[in-house]
């Protein structure tokens, strides 16, 4: 099953000259935003996942897109390996069959894939990484746990939770306007650098220094 798990801590012979040893990646290759396609989805809380790859992808300078397996990516060269930025295209629900479709062809396990998704049970503006665990009932990951398992990196966007008795779903889906939106636009572009450096370092690295904050 893809992405297939990995021997995490024992990694394979490296057989690349020292040159090319001194870039390589600690982190994720696969960056996955959640959300849903669409112009009416575009501001709404449950698209938090493709508003950083869309910060992301203005960071690295990826101005190509293209379909592959459901899904829209850009590839970029960074720190002399392939990175590739995507977005599901097959709604939110149904997030599981792209994102396998992605990992069998670039050959990619767990520890390379990074989604990065709304989470109702954190603080709006709150975020933070996590490697494995459940679905909380995003919709989102349940299908990616159907395809994929659990055991892939997160980074997690807190919108919060809806007040009074408003359904969640209504909430995620609530197009935002004025200082609501200014707000989130914040915290999207602060995520965009907590997955570079994810990237560049490793969960762990990332995780030690941005989750406390």
């Amino acid at each position: 099953m893809f992405c297939k798990h990995d021997n995490r801590g024992k990694p394979e012979p490296n057989t690349r000259d020292s040159s090319e040893r001194a870039v390589v990646l600690n982190g994720p290759r696969l960056i996955v935003g959640l959300g849903n396609p669409g112009d009416e989805y575009r501001d709404t809380r449950h698209n938090a996942g493709f508003k950083v790859i869309d910060a992301l992808a203005e960071k690295l300078g990826v101005n190509y897109w293209k379909i592959r397996d459901g899904a829209l990516i850009g590839e970029v060269t960074f720190q002399g390996e392939k990175l590739i930025l995507a977005k599901p295209q097959q709604f939110m629900n149904r997030s599981g069959s792209p994102v396998k479709g992605l990992c069998s062809h670039y050959g990619l396990t767990a520890a390379d894939l990074l989604v990065i998704h709304d989470e109702l049970d954190l603080p709006p503006g709150t975020l933070r990484l996590k490697v494995g665990g459940g679905h909380a009932g995003h919709n989102g990951l349940r299908s990616l746990h159907e395809k994929i398992g659990d055991d892939y990196n997160r980074l997690r966007v807190g919108i919060g939770k809806p007040e009074g008795r408003q359904p969640a779903a209504d909430y995620v889906l609530q197009r935002l306007k004025g200082a609501g939106l200014m707000d989130f636009e914040v915290s999207i572009q602060q995520a965009a650098p907590i997955a570079i450096y994810a990237i560049e370092e490793g969960m762990d690295a990332a995780m030690s220094r941005y989750n406390g904050l």
